[in-house]
């Protein structure tokens, strides 16, 4: 069973990090819910080699990221589901999930919200501390943080999980743990916590090249990712993979499949598919993409991986798991040849204590996950 993505563009305000496609002009977003509807019967077929049920591919997870997913009302959302439904399966979806942010989720949006098929949140947090969501440029305040939290709980959402950003110069050590501290402390099953990236051509990039704002220094992001690894495993967490810690049986199922190699469709602008070792992404423009389905063209460019691509996807993407890079998987796949250069070239990693071979697995160790990206890179063929 496989998943769908659904990206939503729209953002109130611009968070001074963020190089997603987004935008905070509004004017297009009834057109955009129409495109989605559109694009969704568009690709009914896309999982078509799949298990079916009643004519329509079975699906496992739904998401919806962006942007701001939770900026859309009800009525759009239930519109978008239901379109789902006519064409695929939910009859058996283990997970709908929804990204939202603080100061949206009121009382009267998330008891509205429970009545649908949504069993999950995502809540966009990133610190609890002003001074933090300031220099992000976030629009909401500690105080509407911890009310939606609370208002989750009372509307009957279990399933919760708390993004998290760590490294900016406004935080200090204390109050990272104290951002640690508070999601412990309510329990929250699943944290998503990423080291603050400077991307090109942000707000951010621009304002700590002009010396408006401070650096990201590495060795801030590095005792700060060093000291959550500690708290989590104290308090049960698992490390599943190198963004996201889980208490057991709280894994992102749909997330896994990105990890995984599972076939899954995006929908929406900017939004990725893969499937049968190829890749689609759609135009990261809204309005282009509006135009491109309303003619009833699908709105994607696609590459077919050649085999050494997907064998390094492969090592990239497994290897950021706590399951590691499956030798065995690589023979079945892509011969024992390119095992053996495998394990050649990490056994340098293994030395160092980066790396661990664990029956048919290697895996990164707690000292090496802070160096996964460089490590998988140089297992690259």
């Amino acid at each position: 069973m496989a998943g769908i993505y659904i990206h939503v563009p729209y953002c109130r305000q611009a968070c001074s990090y963020c190089n997603f496609h987004f935008s905070v002009s509004r004017r297009t977003q009834a057109d955009f819910i129409n495109a989605i509807c559109k694009e969704i019967g568009l690709q009914r077929t896309f999982f078509d080699s799949l298990h079916m049920e009643g004519g329509r591919p079975v699906l496992k997870t739904l998401y919806f990221g962006g942007g701001t997913p939770s900026i859309l009302s009800i009525s759009d959302l239930l519109k978008i589901i239901g379109r789902l439904d006519a064409c695929f399966s939910l009859d058996a979806v283990e997970e709908i999930t929804l990204e939202a942010n603080p100061d949206d989720l009121t009382m009267e949006y998330l008891v509205a919200l429970k009545q649908t098929r949504v069993n999950r949140l995502s809540i966009g947090i990133q610190s609890f501390h002003l001074s933090d969501l300031k220099y992000m440029n976030r629009v909401h305040s500690p105080a509407q943080a911890f009310q939606s939290i609370k208002n989750a709980n009372k509307a009957g959402f279990e399933n919760i999980s708390i993004d998290l950003i760590y490294g900016t110069p406004t935080m200090n050590d204390t109050m990272w743990r104290e951002n640690l501290e508070y999601i412990l402390d309510l329990g929250i099953p699943h944290i998503s916590a990423y080291a603050l990236t400077v991307e090109n051509k942000t707000p951010l990039e621009y304002m700590i090249r002009k010396g408006r704002q401070a650096p990201v220094l590495d060795d801030h992001i590095a005792r700060q990712f060093n000291i959550m690894q500690k708290m989590m495993q104290k308090y049960g967490y698992l490390h599943y993979e190198i963004s996201n810690f889980a208490l057991p049986g709280h894994f992102s199922k749909h997330n896994l499949s990105y990890w995984q190699g599972v076939p899954y469709l995006g929908i929406g602008p900017s939004a990725h598919s893969y499937k049968n070792q190829q890749r689609f992404w759609n135009i990261a423009n809204t309005s282009a993409y509006i135009d491109s389905v309303e003619k009833g063209e699908s709105p994607h460019t696609s590459e077919i991986l050649s085999e050494t691509q997907a064998l390094n996807e492969y090592v990239m993407t497994s290897l950021r798991t706590m399951w590691g890079c499956d030798l065995d998987n690589v023979a079945a796949r892509w011969g024992n040849t390119r095992v053996d250069a495998i394990r050649r070239m990490a056994q340098k990693f293994i030395d160092k204590g980066l790396l661990e071979e664990m029956g048919s697995n290697l895996i990164i160790t707690a000292k090496g996950k802070l160096f996964a990206d460089g490590i998988a890179a140089d297992l690259f063929e």
